[in-house]
């Protein structure tokens, strides 16, 4: 059978490749002929160090860790007026802050939050608590944790939560055939009045424009929101934690922030 074309000429007739191929070694022969017919080449395998998988906090439950932090908000008052955001009235005590990362941005059934940040009032100061999964398995004991941490007279302050985080979780609940305990709370969306009284002044209404318009904060190394699905799942599949710590980071600043913008824009009523 003859072998037409303007390829090399691969038959072997008692030695390795062509006339080409004299004062060559054979196992240099054998890498040219794999690079023309794009072979895989074998390549050694590399020596690596162990992979950073170390996260905060403690596990409480197979799979679910969690952080706790305090941090100094110093305050005068117990009862905070939300006049210029829902009329009404809370007592500090009763206010919890709370933000998820999620895998996904387009909600629906497939999205599920891996992490749920909640921050409140605690010792004449703010108390951060965040949750998160290492494995699929512990969304169960994240959703009845994070109930654990609501009352009937709990007030959910959030940054766009109405639209997104809190019908996530419920949807979350639902199908983990779990009660959902948040319909039924008082909740003060802050995207809301910020978008009344700045729309059109700022070049959009995002958390991180707010942090720093109002709040005079820049965040400086923050992983980007949408980076946050990739790092969490990079870490169920054996990846480093590094960037999934730095997810915690990110979380626990928006707890802060929230308050921080309830505050002025309280002030500034």
């Amino acid at each position: 059978m003859s072998c037409r074309g303007r390829g090399p000429d691969l038959r072997v007739s008692g030695r390795i490749g062509t006339s080409a191929d004299a004062g060559r070694s054979p196992e240099e022969v054998v890498a040219q002929l794999r690079k023309l017919m794009r072979l895989r080449v074998p390549v050694a395998q590399r020596v690596v160090g162990p992979v950073d998988r170390v996260l905060p906090g403690e596990e409480i439950a197979p799979g679910l860790r969690y952080l706790e932090q305090w941090t100094p908000w110093p305050h005068d008052d117990d009862v905070l007026s939300l006049h210029d955001i829902r009329h009404d009235t809370a007592r500090r005590a009763d206010l919890l802050a709370f933000d998820t990362e999620t895998t996904g941005l387009a909600g629906g059934t497939g999205t599920r939050a891996f992490m749920i940040g909640a921050a409140d009032f605690r010792d004449g100061g703010l108390r951060l608590r965040q949750l998160c999964m290492t494995t699929l398995g512990a969304e169960g004991a994240m959703l009845r944790t994070f109930a654990g941490w609501l009352s009937p007279a709990t007030v959910l302050v959030s940054y766009n939560g109405r639209s997104y985080d809190r019908p996530l979780l419920s949807t979350r609940y639902r199908l983990a055939r779990l009660r959902d305990p948040l319909p039924e709370l008082r909740h003060v969306d802050l995207l809301h009045p910020v978008r009344r009284r700045y729309r059109g002044v700022w070049a959009n209404c995002r958390l991180a424009t707010v942090e720093r318009e109002l709040l005079g904060v820049l965040r400086e190394d923050d992983l980007p929101g949408s980076e946050a699905p990739g790092a969490w799942l990079a870490y169920l599949r054996g990846g480093s934690a590094d960037k999934l710590r730095r997810v915690g980071l990110h979380n626990a600043q928006d707890l802060r922030s929230l308050f921080g913008v309830l505050e002025a824009m309280r002030d500034e009523a």
